[in-house]
């Protein structure tokens, strides 16, 4: 099943909620485990984010997992192998997010290769802007569903040319700036999601960057069909007991909020 068609079924009773995780944080033997307990906790898909050492769209929080998978040793071929791990035993879709970079160094075919063998439906590469889509992604990416981020200074012109790009669904940037935990949201941000959501003709739109606790979920449900959230777990995740208990309580309290 593609992910549209995924997060088309899912819409019919919620929003969707998809939650980013840094591969192999906080454990690097433990992730699985982690992944699993995350979408058991309510999580509708999940993000896999590759340990990166200058990942430029992360806020402090993401960054500072990513250097501590880095320190422990998580390479590519282990964002690989917890990919393929966790879709042994679940049917729900995983993303993979990463820079140009690592892809690169990799080898972008290889790179391509190697995501489609492990199970994963989709990628976000928030440092290919669109103008670059068609030189960084060739036919290798074909199975692969590419999803592009909109951006509060986004134009009504660049929002449909990523709508006509993007695969899967579109990736609305609430904010201006990097990834972390908002505490207020102004006008502009509201207006500039419930713009971006008129917009788009081809995909459904998750909104990411500041999405932090149920309340933000219920602010924005009119005007996206999910939410991705990141910075907030892992912060959770790196002062919490092993089990993850207060990191799964709020998934789970942010996964009620998504019921419609």
């Amino acid at each position: 099943m593609k992910i549209s068609e995924y997060i088309d079924s899912v819409n019919k009773t919620r929003k969707v909620l998809s939650i980013f995780l840094t591969a192999g944080y906080p454990n690097k033997d433990k992730f699985v485990d982690t992944a699993l307990s995350v979408l058991d906790a309510g999580a509708d898909m999940i993000e896999i984010g590759i340990p990166f050492s200058d990942p430029l769209a992360d806020g402090p929080v993401i960054q500072k997992s990513s250097y501590s998978a880095l320190m422990n040793g998580v390479t590519m071929k282990d964002v690989f192998s917890y990919t393929e791990a966790i879709l042994k035993k679940t049917n729900k879709p995983i993303v993979l997010m990463g820079y140009a970079n690592p892809i690169m160094k990799y080898e972008k075919n290889n790179f391509a290769q190697d995501s489609i063998n492990c199970g994963a439906k989709g990628l976000i590469v928030p440092d290919v802007p669109i103008n670059e889509y068609d030189d960084f992604y060739n036919e290798t990416y074909n199975d692969l569903e590419i999803v592009l981020l909109t951006t509060p200074t986004s134009d009504e012109e660049r929002i449909k040319a990523i709508d006509k790009k993007s695969r899967g669904f579109v990736y609305c940037v609430s904010i201006t700036g990097t990834t972390g935990v908002m505490n207020n949201f102004d006008e502009s941000v509201y207006k500039n999601i419930e713009r971006t959501y008129k917009t788009l003709n081809n995909n459904k739109m998750l909104i990411g960057f500041g999405i932090s606790k149920p309340e933000d979920v219920t602010r924005f449900s009119d005007y996206c069909d999910g939410v991705i959230i990141g910075s907030a777990v892992i912060k959770s995740l790196s002062k919490d007991d092993e089990k993850h208990t207060a990191t799964l309580k709020l998934i789970k309290d942010i996964s009620q909020s998504c019921n419609i």
